[in-house]
């Protein structure tokens, strides 16, 4: 589907019907990220409208000169919500980059988000505090028998390296990044922490929430994470060992009850 904005025009992905939860993938890959992830949550349960956006140089929504910073990155998101949703309530996914996005989304649309699910954000480039690299888990037969152009991508991102994982890898994230526009991303990086203000909410936000972190996460860590859940009334926080930046792939089960509970938890906060 397509949102025409005033300036660029967004491709997005609409599943089932009911309360609309957007999900905001992360830097450099597209809207399968979040559908690779989530979609299987909803076999099971239907009332959920799921809207899956390709954020701008990302996925099948093309960059433009008109955004230079991820201020302006999320007043796309913020402009797609208000042709997209309007005032109706919804819930909010985000990972990585597109958790730091729903987190400035959140000060925007504060009594509009009915639950924040933030998958390994990002806490911005100043704040940058992660462990070193590490392998948890190797299939070495399965990695020296791999042949493809982008193998090292893999090896150098996951911590648990086997079939199943590079399948997943191969079609929910290196298929947004073969798609990605590199030279605006490039741009977006030079100006890529939102302002501060867009962070901090003028009144505690006390929806549920659930925050996920890895480990082994080398990319964004964990202890920006636990601050971020401790500005949350009703925040989970979960931290998985033998799971680094893609989590939600490495640990899908605990990843897939987690999210489950936490939409248990909204439905219940809604009465």
């Amino acid at each position: 589907m397509k949102c025409e904005l005033d300036s660029v025009t967004v491709h997005y992905e609409v599943f089932g019907s009911g309360q609309p939860i957007l999900m905001l993938h992360g830097f450099s890959c597209d809207h399968r990220l979040m559908t690779g992830c989530m979609e299987p949550i909803f076999t099971h349960r239907p009332h959920w409208k799921r809207v899956y956006m390709d954020l701008p140089g990302m996925g099948r929504t093309n960059g433009i000169d008109d955004i230079l910073s991820s201020n302006e990155m999320l007043e796309i998101v913020d402009a797609f919500v208000e042709k997209v949703f309007q005032q109706e309530p919804f819930l909010l996914a985000g990972e990585s980059y597109g958790g730091y996005l729903s987190r400035g989304l959140l000060k925007k649309r504060f009594k509009q988000v009915q639950g924040l699910l933030l998958i390994c954000p990002t806490a911005g480039q100043a704040r940058h505090d992660a462990p070193e690299f590490t392998i948890i888990a190797q299939d070495k037969n399965f990695i020296e028998r791999l042949q493809n152009r982008d193998k090292e991508k893999f090896t150098s991102m996951h911590v648990v390296q086997d079939h199943y994982n590079w399948n997943r890898f191969e079609r929910e994230i290196l298929s947004g990044i073969r798609a990605a526009d590199t030279t605006f991303l490039d741009r977006i990086s030079l100006r890529y922490d939102l302002s501060p203000e867009l962070e901090v909410l003028d009144t505690p936000y006390d929806r549920p929430v659930l925050i996920m972190a890895g480990r082994q996460d080398h990319v964004v860590g964990y202890r920006n994470q636990w601050n971020f859940a401790c500005e949350y009334p009703r925040a989970s926080f979960v931290m998985l060992d033998r799971a680094g930046h893609n989590l939600q792939i490495e640990q899908s089960r605990i990843f897939s009850v987690s999210v489950e509970e936490w939409l248990d938890r909204v439905t219940e906060s809604q009465g």
